[in-house]
């Protein structure tokens, strides 16, 4: 007899975003005269710059010759990759990052949802709420939850709520908790973190002996001055933190997978007999079992994105992007919605009005204008009466959104 996981029978329901294009793709087959504008999952819909298409292209080239092709490569990324990202994105801005503790992976989807696997079941894991979904489906998919209660909450989970009132940045736990995952510029809410709240929680983590999570996928959106970009910059956190980084949003690798994590040399965790291990060794054993490494032509397309060409080339995309959270944010704001997000994020977070409920708001909108979005209380409990846009669609689309919902009076 095969037994399953029966913790995957603890789940409350379908993974969020497939479950958003079940009711959209059930509406599209019966209105098939109805144009849908997508705006809800975060997938990107600008090409990949020409620089890095340029360097794909090469790749392929140089896998087509004899003399240049290449079989397995490292797990852990390329060496021309790890170099680039560590100068680039953190020691040309005076973090102390080397290219020895990047691991280079195919999404931080991935990343996220596997990294607990080198950490014990004993750990008590802190959450924010709303947040992106993985963090808590894995967590219960690997027996690290009870089950769900009737709050929407799971058993054995630290939910530390994200809200309007304390400006989406939860407040330190009361109770000790081990792991903690944090996400910033936030998804879904748009949120930033400063450096002066960001130094509280790695504080608390250095005293408790606790390890950050830190995913960091849209840091690239942040505009404002002041606000870090890496977890790294702040006072002790090489002791007490992981961070996940990702090509997907930021240079348009949604389809061509491309992500790295970055596990200092001083990181350490426990034994149940208090012995302190370092925690990348482990991560390396795991990554190098399970993962034979992202292929050649993407890591060189890639590395591409931090030449001259590339960086002005994804900039502009990046821009793009911001420049159509702007236009959805200021849209909103004129229909009478509360908006948060869209200024270090692409995504345009809002309250719903007269007390709808956040999946109501859904429904409505597809009826009424065919427009899709993400409801709130998908990424939990706290984001019920909130609703996601994401800026990640032509500006002809969002221009074309917004039309819709002024014209109909949403």
């Amino acid at each position: 007899m095969a037994f399953i996981n029966e913790n995957y029978q603890k789940l409350q329901a379908g993974y969020l975003f497939p479950e958003i294009a079940r009711r959209v793709n059930t509406y599209a087959e019966k209105n098939k005269d109805k144009k849908i504008i997508r705006m809800g999952i975060g997938d990107v819909t600008r090409p990949l710059a020409p620089a890095v298409v340029a360097a794909f292209h090469e790749g392929v080239d140089e896998m087509s010759k004899e003399a240049t092709f290449k079989g397995y490569g490292p797990e852990q990324g390329y060496a021309f990759l790890r170099d680039a990202i560590a100068k680039n994105e953190f020691q040309d801005r005076g973090i102390n990052i080397s290219a020895d503790e990047i691991f280079v992976s195919d999404g931080s989807k991935c990343d996220t949802g596997n990294i607990l696997e080198i950490f014990g079941m004993n750990n008590k894991i802190a959450v924010q709420d709303p947040v992106y979904p993985v963090y808590v489906d894995t967590s219960v998919m690997g027996g690290r939850t009870g089950n769900a209660i009737g709050n929407g909450h799971y058993e054995n989970l630290v939910y530390m709520p994200c809200t309007k009132e304390n400006g989406f940045v939860p407040q330190i736990p009361n109770e000790k908790v081990d792991i903690i995952f944090l996400c910033y510029p936030n998804n879904p809410s748009g949120a930033t973190v400063s450096k002066a709240e960001l130094q509280k929680w790695v504080d608390y983590a250095l005293k408790n002996k606790s390890i950050i999570l830190f995913d960091a996928a849209y840091e690239a959106f942040i505009k404002e001055d002041g606000i870090p970009h890496s977890i790294f910059e702040i006072e002790g956190a090489r002791k007490c933190a992981i961070e996940f980084r990702s090509f997907s949003k930021v240079a348009g690798f949604t389809g061509t997978r491309c992500a790295y994590i970055i596990i200092p040399n001083e990181l350490k965790a426990y034994t149940q007999s208090g012995d302190a291990i370092d925690v990348k060794p482990l991560w390396s054993r795991r990554h190098s079992t399970k993962f034979n490494g992202v292929s050649y032509p993407v890591q060189k397309a890639a590395a591409a994105m931090y030449t001259p060409e590339g960086k002005k080339q994804v900039t502009e995309v990046i821009d793009f992007y911001m420049e159509n959270a702007k236009i959805m944010k200021e849209s909103l704001q004129s229909l009478g919605f509360e908006v948060f997000g869209g200024v270090n994020a692409p995504y345009v977070w809002l309250r719903t009005k007269n007390g709808m409920k956040s999946w109501e708001l859904f429904d409505l909108l597809l009826e009424k204008v065919q427009v899709v979005g993400t409801p709130g209380s998908g990424f939990g409990p706290a984001g019920e009466g909130y609703f996601r846009f994401s800026a990640f669609a032509s500006r002809e689309s969002v221009l074309e959104a917004m039309k819709r919902l002024k014209d109909a009076g949403i």
